[in-house]
């Protein structure tokens, strides 16, 4: 199986590890102790090439030198979902929207941030019209069906779910993105409940979004350049 070797280096003050990859000059990036749940910003920062998405999915289950059991492509997913981690990490309107989550999640608070972009990057009319999100959402799932058999377990198990439930879709939703806040609070080591983050998330509505307004245009300009050239390696 091709690999792509890329040294990892540690930093003191983050909770995350840096990741260096080829000669491509990239941003710090760091680990969750929750997978990062922005699952749709992910598919669409794929830019609809399949290989490409499954590595960006499955990059959270996938640990250390697991990574070179997987074609060279999905590798380069793998390292695309980190890369667009660490430039969400070190933007500045991310700093600003984990200041709400902080006080009550700490660490955890990037991951709850992860899921508020996914709900207003499923309602900005720029990216998705109603129609276009359902159909993205469906493409998607038939696309991650072709490597059903590829996945590590952790995606393996909750990946049926997404599929049933429409993750990707009904993050358009209120309802659908607090859900997505309890799935995330069952899979973190230290958290017990996602009421406090819904009641966040409702009272500073506004305040969020314009954070995402500032973040998406961005990161989009950014993934797309990786991707560019990655796709061209």
């Amino acid at each position: 199986m091709a690999s792509l070797a890329a040294p990892f280096l540690s930093t003191k003050k983050s909770s995350r590890l840096i990741l260096v990859s080829w000669s491509l000059c990239l941003v710090p990036c760091t680990l969750y102790l929750a997978p990062s749940m922005n699952y749709l910003a992910h598919a669409y920062l794929s830019f609809g090439h399949p290989k490409i998405l499954a590595g960006n999915l499955i990059s959270d289950f996938v640990k250390g030198k697991k990574k070179f059991n997987y074609t060279e492509e999905i590798q380069k997913g793998i390292v695309l979902h980190r890369q667009i981690d660490a430039f969400t990490d070190n933007h500045e309107a991310t700093k600003r929207a984990k200041y709400f989550f902080r006080p009550h999640y700490r660490l955890y608070s990037g991951a709850f941030v992860d899921v508020v972009y996914d709900h207003f990057l499923a309602n900005d009319e720029n990216e998705f019209s109603e129609d276009s999100l359902l159909a993205f959402s469906t493409n998607t799932y038939e696309m991650m069906d072709q490597f059903v058999s590829e996945l590590p377990a952790g995606f393996s198990a909750m990946f049926p779910y997404m599929k049933m439930q429409n993750w990707l879709f009904n993050y358009r939703t209120k309802w659908g993105t607090e859900k997505s806040f309890g799935g995330l609070v069952r899979r973190a080591a230290y958290l017990e409940e996602s009421d406090t983050a819904a009641t966040v998330f409702n009272e500073n509505y506004h305040q969020l979004n314009l954070c995402y307004d500032s973040f998406f245009p961005e990161v989009k300009i950014f993934a797309r350049h990786i991707y560019d050239e990655l796709i061209k390696q």
